[in-house]
């Protein structure tokens, strides 16, 4: 349902889809869609609801796409939700919108048994670039397993933390081609001081 604000912003956006500009019809258009999925989101948390379980994680990412703090609350519940998949795409959705109300309910799933579901945390987590991460991701480094230590080293190479860089020299030894390649990324990404 299409509230007042709604409607008048779309009269003002659409009229600008005739702009002589080409890159205000295009910010137009974008903001269109953005605002086509506002007035979606009703629908979307419908599915998420009653739908089967394939449409529940497809209702999952279209959160995401709807953004903004409203679905918030929806992806945060299902990242408590018994299955596995639900939880991740909800992480990974939470991890993709950033918001600083999410960071503390990821930063609890860190303890979740499932190292699948500590991984999508980790790369998630990488996505605030928040320093205060740091001490929360560094012990993933010594994983040893291939999945942990190389997200860790990703989101911590995303952060920044020069602190780490002996230890990403180290993870350039790992007999797990992915943590190995992780480590050099992340050793290009960190600062130079």
């Amino acid at each position: 349902m299409e509230t007042m604000t709604t409607a008048k912003r779309r009269a003002a956006l659409t009229a600008l889809l005739k702009d002589t500009d080409e890159d205000v019809r295009l910010a137009a258009a974008n903001a269109l869609e953005r605002l086509e999925g506002i007035g979606s989101l009703d629908e979307v948390l419908e599915l998420l609801k009653k739908g089967d379980h394939a449409t529940r994680v497809k209702a999952i990412y279209a959160l995401g796409q709807v953004g903004g703090e409203r679905v918030l609350s929806p992806l945060l519940y299902c990242i408590a939700r018994p299955e596995e998949d639900i939880r991740s795409a909800a992480i990974e959705v939470l991890g993709r919108l950033g918001y600083p109300g999410a960071k503390g309910p990821l930063v609890e799933k860190l303890k979740d048994s499932n190292p699948a579901i500590q991984s999508h945390v980790i790369a998630a987590l990488g996505n605030f670039r928040d320093p205060s991460l740091i001490p929360l991701l560094v012990p993933f480094l010594d994983a040893g397993d291939g999945l942990l230590d190389a997200e860790a080293v990703r989101s911590l190479g995303k952060i920044g933390a020069a602190e780490c860089e002996e230890k990403f020299i180290s993870l350039l030894q790992s007999p797990h081609t992915v943590t190995r390649q992780a480590a050099a990324l992340a050793l290009g990404e960190l600062p130079v001081i």
